[in-house]
Parts: structure tokens; sequence; C-alpha cells
């Protein structure tokens, strides 16, 4: 057990949404139990809102008890800017910076939750007395860099995260719920858009790649029973989704809201919706860690692995359907034997638990 009072310990993980999200009950496990230590985390610009929850975050801000960051530094890292500008002047001199503030801190341990080879090298930058890694990382090569492998044997990656965790000082942790951040600007953006009362579902037609994506149109069959219903019903829209939403509005006659947000704001209307439907991406895996019901609709990745953890949930994925990572933009066979009425059916059932039993 490490008693140093100021240990300090750097967090690499740069993305995505789903994986942060993943991580994160393994870190919030460590500042439970070492208030103490200094925790800094690398991550991509973009998801660094994740990050900015105190430990004891509640809206009662005259509470007179102190506030706990769960990451007390965060250090930006625009890895996949970088990689596309590999040799400009501007990429060298961020890398260079980051370097130098990261040995600077002079880390006790690092800890890779990604294993990439560009997770390991930013780690490696560090030069911290201890570097741990999965002993069977997501990329092969990112092991050469780890001082110490840990080999991990939980089914999901939250579980497996943990492992790497209690590798850290040895801790007995359990998992526990990640604190989010409130940010008050997008909590009252989130009350006006949805009124005490209110019941709604939010719905996440995009994925990461196309072989994820279950057809928008199914999407809309489904925001329209729910309208019918009389529920609310958002539709996200990240980056490069807008199309998706607005297909969704059209067929549902207008009656759909097409969600186009800061991150903040989604964390804000997620804690209000009474369900969420997505595939494998991070708006599902960011209301499973608000403790929302969740639908979940998987093809080519697995569930038991990565899907929803933490939380109500119903997973529908077709006995066709084989992991594969690849890359392809055709919707996977066995995620298009999944129909409106089956996502329908699921929603109910965690909608009205009462009526299901």
């Amino acid at each position: 057990m490490q008693t140093q009072s100021k240990f300090r310990l750097l967090v690499v993980r740069l993305g995505a949404m789903g994986d942060i999200l993943h991580a994160l009950p393994a870190v919030t496990s460590l500042r439970a139990a070492h208030p103490e230590w200094i925790i800094d985390w690398v991550v991509e610009p973009m998801w660094s809102a994740l990050l900015t929850a105190d430990a004891t975050a509640a809206r009662d801000t005259a509470s007179a008890a102190p506030r706990q960051p769960i990451v007390d530094k965060i250090y930006l890292a625009s890895t996949r800017h970088w990689r596309h500008h590999i040799f400009a002047r501007q990429t060298r001199s961020e890398i260079g910076a980051l370097k130098r503030s990261l040995r600077n801190q002079r880390y006790d341990a690092a800890v890779d939750f990604q294993g990439a080879l560009r997770s390991a090298v930013i780690g490696k930058m560090a030069r911290s007395l201890r570097f741990i890694g999965e002993s069977k990382p997501r990329e092969r090569v990112a092991n050469w860099l780890f001082s110490e492998r840990v080999d991990t044997r939980g089914v999901h990656v939250i579980e497996q995260d943990l492992e790497l965790a209690r590798a850290v000082a040895g801790d007995p942790l359990s998992p526990m719920a990640p604190m989010l951040p409130f940010d008050p600007v997008a909590e009252a953006w989130a009350d006006d858009l949805l009124p005490t009362g209110e019941k709604a579902v939010l719905i996440n037609p995009g994925a990461g790649w196309g072989a994820k994506r279950w057809p928008v149109e199914r999407y809309a069959e489904v925001a329209r029973a729910l309208l019918n219903r009389g529920f609310r019903v958002f539709v996200n829209a990240g980056p490069g989704e807008l199309m998706l939403a607005d297909t969704v509005m059209q067929r549902t006659g207008g009656g759909a809201t097409p969600l186009v947000c800061s991150l903040e704001q989604l964390i804000s209307i997620t804690r209000r919706v009474s369900l969420a439907i997505a595939g494998d991406t991070g708006p599902l895996h960011l209301a499973c860690a608000l403790g929302r019901p969740v639908v979940g609709i998987y093809g080519p990745t697995d569930p038991s692995r990565n899907g929803p953890f933490g939380t109500r949930f119903k997973v529908l994925r077709s006995p066709e359907s084989r992991r594969d990572h690849a890359r392809r933009e055709a919707p996977e066979a066995g995620l298009l034997t999944i129909t409106p009425e089956e996502v329908l059916q699921a929603a109910e059932e965690l909608l009205y638990p009462e009526a299901a039993r």
C-alpha cells in the first residue's frame, strides 16, 4: 500500500467519450481511496469536460464541505490533429510543451487505460517511476513501453480498467459510479428545454462507424411510436450527424427534436430523460454513467465487453452478429435483423417496469 501523502499519478485515456466514461469508475474509486493523491489526466481537448467534476459535487453550493476534484490537472493532447500535421511547427511545439510539463511533475506512476501506441508514447513521456498497462493492450506494440503489465481477467472494460487501477497501489477497489460535472449554464439550458414533469426519451442514431449504425429510418419508427405515447423525443446529433437527426425529425412530422449541443449540455439533458436508446456510442455510455435506463442496439461490438453497465438496461443483439471492429460503412448484417418493434418493446419494459412483471 502506498502511503506517501503526495503520491502523484498520471492517467492516460485520450478518448473517445465512451472509453473515458469506462475509465472514470476506476479513477473515481482511486480518488475515494486516496483523497490526498495528486491525480492528473491526459485527454483529447473535445472530451475534457467529462473530467471536471468534484468528488463532492452537488447542487448545494452552500455546503461547507471542501470540494475534492476527481482530476487535479487536465493535460490536453490533440493527437487526432497532430497525426494529420505531424511535421508542422505547431505540432512539434505542442508535443514538446506537453513532454516538458509531464516530466516536470515527477509522477510516481502512470497508467494507460487506452492501450494504444499513441497513449503509451504519451505516458512514456512522463518518465514516471512506474508505467502500468494491460499485458494484452489493444495495440500490441504499446506493451513494449510499459514497465508493469497487468493480466486483466474482467469481461467488461470497466472491470478491466478497475484491475489496472488496483495495480497502482494494491487497493481492493470496487467500481464507483463516475462523477460527472454540473455546469450551471448547461443545467439552466436543460431546465428550459425539458421542464420538470415532462417525460422524454433521448435517441442517438449515429455511431463511430457504419457497421454499428442501426438504420435511421428504424430509429424514426421508434421515435414516432414514443411520441404517440406522450414522450418528448430528443435526437442527439454529434459532429457530422445532423442529417441523421433531421431525418428522424422529418419522418416524425417535426415531432422529434434534433439536439445539437455542447458536451456539458448533453450531460445535463441526459440527466433528465427517462430513457436513452442508442448503439455502442458515447451517449449510450453517458446515460449509463448517469444512471439512466438504456436500450442498447448492438451489432459487431460485443456488449459483454462494451455494453451498458451499472444501470437498468436491455441489449438487443442478433445471434448472427460476430465481434468485428473493421470500420465498414454498411450496417452489419446481424444488426439489420433487429426490428423497430423489438426496440420499442425493450423501451416499454424499461419505461413501464411494473407492467412488464
